[in-house]
């Protein structure tokens, strides 16, 4: 039989999300920093989410197929897509109740000594909530803290928020966008913000921003491929690395280091360390 089936080129994709809120069926999800179809079965081919792929990156395109096979799928599309889309493609189905297709998907995990993801997922919780009940054990930075509000100067008057674009998640700015041109960037993890009490008029002022969490956030890999392009293709001037003393924090600056070594330019990198307290506690060119 012959129906319409949503094709994703991923040289074009930059990962931006603008399908994924327009796919009604739930098909669609960012996975690794790429849009992916996790699942052909709900994909009605109407093609809602074309209009929303600023890349061009989506096209809809009418095949021959055979009925559908979750087996066949599994094989061929899901697992070869990595651990991080196996997850969503047997959520999907649990999440649609169609629990016929999602058995086979376990069996053919099970047939390719695969472990369960949601089954791994729901272990690594129990453990977090174990170690959520004592100090030991854990990340560091988990750790529950109350520093309370003695000696804290109030700012007086309205503060001005000094961005000066959208969107800010590094998994979500392109690479291309034209407030990256000749900038210097501010790539900043994600705490920082609510840490530091002068982050805008300080240090956001006059520069562009990225914001990331290495300890959280899927797909990694394209970050350091953005920053890369950024330098390259938009002529950045400086990246200033703005990370927590949390030990899962460096991530971010290595991550900015790579990126800087990687680019065919070379720029500037410099960083600044703030304490958990929103104190400075390092500020020096790498």
């Amino acid at each position: 039989m012959k129906r319409d089936i949503v094709v994703i080129d991923e040289k074009k994709c930059t990962g931006c999300g603008l399908c994924v809120p327009n796919c009604h069926e739930g098909a669609l999800q960012i996975i690794d920093g790429k849009a992916r179809l996790i699942s052909d079965l709900y994909c009605d081919g109407l093609g809602a989410c074309l209009g929303h792929c600023p890349e061009g990156a989506i096209t809809i395109e009418k095949k021959e197929v055979e009925e559908y096979d979750e087996r066949k799928v599994m094989i061929d599309n899901i697992i070869p897509a990595g651990a991080n889309t196996i997850k969503a493609h047997i959520s999907h189905l649990r999440d649609h109740n169609a629990m016929d297709f999602y058995n086979t998907a376990l069996e053919t995990l099970k047939e390719f000594e695969i472990q369960n993801p949601l089954e791994l997922e729901a272990k690594e919780e129990a453990k977090s909530h174990q170690h959520q009940h004592g100090n030991g054990g854990g990340c560091p930075g988990s750790k529950m803290m109350s520093f309370g509000t003695q000696n804290k100067t109030e700012a007086t008057g309205n503060v001005d928020s000094q961005l000066t674009q959208w969107p800010v998640q590094l998994h979500l700015v392109s690479p291309q966008a034209p407030y990256f041109k000749n900038s210097d960037l501010l790539l900043a993890a994600d705490c920082t913000a609510y840490a530091v009490g002068d982050f805008h008029s300080k240090h956001l002022k006059n520069r562009s921003l990225a914001i990331a969490c290495t300890k959280l956030d899927d797909g990694q890999d394209i970050y350091v491929e953005k920053l890369v392009s950024m330098i390259d293709n938009n002529n950045l001037n400086t990246i200033t690395c703005m990370i927590m003393e949390v030990p899962c924090c460096g991530g971010l600056l290595a991550m900015a280091k790579q990126a800087v070594a990687k680019a065919k330019r070379k720029i500037p990198l410099k960083l600044i360390m703030v304490g958990i307290k929103g104190e400075i506690v390092r500020e020096e060119w790498v």
